[in-house]
């Protein structure tokens, strides 16, 4: 049974990049059933390509085939791989950190090198720039339509070996939760911090409470003030400021029918840091 193929990059959908990885992998079958992830990670980001593989691999069937090109390193010594999670997918990419999220959280079982002289687009010449349609496309249709195996993608590689981006842990002290803000829930300027449901749980909160929010860039402070932590957007007024639970269990941020990120100037990653601590109950008249 031919295999689902899950395509993610940094390339965007305004030339003809993205389709020219369709054509590779409908010519290697055209049968095959090919469904975008994204295409519009920020150019360079590995960080948010990391974590959208992680925000979606475990809702596909087992024996899914990703691909995920980016690659700022194109052309350089950087190996190209595919990987077995522990749920059975399949990830093709290049190992320059895009695995962080799925090697700590999924778990990766097995990694093979990509052998270019088996798997690589024929007559693609001597190109390097282009290796999300000239290898990583052509390996994953491949492996997809079960033309080849993953043990035929090429040698073992050392599970271990596998680079991981720098990604700090949330972590309570006392009554206080500290992490980071993880990434953007894009579309609608949500706030997703790398703070699980059930650490921020142990720090004694309910919904209703009212707790005090901190964020901090580095050391510079960019927003504080009091909000509600609620079931959903529905606990809180329009424009109100509110904590939640996102579709990953982790805490998220949120103005009601507004953009946190917007309105704050927030950003992501390991500089950007919130500190929550429960205050006493806010009553209004």
């Amino acid at each position: 049974m031919k295999r689902n193929l899950v395509l993610q990059t940094d390339f965007g959908i305004s030339d003809g990049a993205v389709s020219a990885m369709y054509g590779v992998a409908n010519t290697v079958d055209p049968e095959i059933r090919i469904f975008d992830l994204t295409h519009d990670i920020p150019q360079y980001n590995i960080w948010e390509g990391s974590y959208r593989l992680y925000q979606t691999v475990n809702y596909w069937p087992e024996g899914t085939v990703f691909v995920s090109v980016v690659d700022p390193g194109v052309g350089t010594s950087r190996l190209s791989i595919v990987v077995r999670t522990a749920a059975n997918q399949y990830i093709v990419t290049p190992d320059n950190g895009t695995l962080t999220h799925i090697k700590q959280d999924i778990g990766i079982v097995e990694a093979r090198i990509i052998d270019e002289n088996v798997n690589r687009l024929p007559n693609s010449g001597e190109s390097y720039t282009f290796h999300g349609r000239d290898v990583y496309a052509y390996t994953g249709a491949r492996l997809a339509a079960n033309v080849i195996s993953f043990e035929e993608v090429g040698p073992k590689v050392g599970v271990d070996n596998i680079i991981e981006l720098t990604r700090p842990k949330a972590y309570l002290e006392g009554e206080v939760v500290f992490g980071n803000i993880d990434i953007l829930d894009i579309r609608f300027g949500n706030l997703w911090t790398n703070i699980g449901r059930e650490l921020f749980i142990e720090s004694g909160v309910e919904y209703g409470d009212s707790l005090e929010v901190t964020i901090e860039n580095n050391t510079h402070q960019v927003y504080k003030n009091i909000m509600t932590y609620g079931r959903s957007f529905a606990d809180s007024h329009l424009g109100e400021p509110l904590l939640y639970v996102n579709s990953l269990d982790n805490l998220g941020v949120a103005i009601n029918q507004g953009s946190f990120a917007k309105a704050y100037h927030i950003e992501t990653g390991a500089n950007w840091k919130i500190t929550i601590r429960k205050i006493s109950r806010l009553i209004s008249n």
